[in-house]
């Protein structure tokens, strides 16, 4: 008996660009750089909570005056791709820091007209208290193991794929398909849960 492969060009495209993240580093620096299909973007959520946009702030700017995007790129670095907080997030963030006295603005041509922040003299006390305790530092430690179970259960769905693929039949593959496409739209649901 003969397996008849054939290349439909809807499981081609269902398949291109189908990957995992990295892993991000570990307590001992072990891991892969981070990046990948997902990015990092809006996850970040150790332990249930919603990170602390505010105290991540605080925390970054007794280090150095830093503009917005310096913060979520630093964040980024600090979690292993975990916690990439949006601009949506972090401007507001900076705009109340601002009105309440926390922080103030500098303008610098050199950078390209971005605002470069700094603690005051009034936000010295949380700025500090912040940086004891980094937001960053739960979000690294509370994600390394989930995003290990959840890479490794990825890569095991995406083994069977590949057997489905390369061995079934074209009905075994639209299933496969049709699974697929059904675990993405429970995955964004689980994204679109209110907290």
């Amino acid at each position: 008996m003969r397996f008849h492969r054939q290349h439909h060009p809807m499981h081609e495209a269902r398949m291109r660009g189908f990957g995992f993240p990295p892993v991000p580093p570990g307590p001992h620096g072990h891991g892969h750089e981070h990046g990948g299909p997902w990015g990092g973007r809006g996850r970040g959520r150790g332990r249930g909570r919603r990170p602390n946009v505010r105290g991540a702030v605080l925390a970054l700017l007794t280090e150095r005056p830093m503009h917005g995007y310096e913060m979520i790129q630093e964040i980024d670095s600090r979690t292993g791709g975990a916690w990439r907080p949006s601009p949506g997030s972090i401007y507001p963030t900076l705009q109340l820091l601002e009105d309440e006295g926390v922080i103030a603005a500098s303008t610098e041509e050199s950078s390209g007209g971005r605002k470069r922040f700094t603690v005051t003299e009034a936000g010295q006390a949380e700025a500090t208290a912040a940086a004891q305790t980094p937001a960053w530092a739960d979000v690294a430690q509370g994600t390394v193991s989930s995003w290990h179970d959840i890479r490794d259960s990825g890569a095991q769905a995406m083994n069977a794929l590949r057997q489905v693929m390369m061995n079934g039949t074209d009905d075994q593959r639209e299933r496969a398909a049709q699974v697929l496409d059904e675990t993405r739209r429970k995955l964004y649901a689980i994204l679109a849960e209110s907290e």
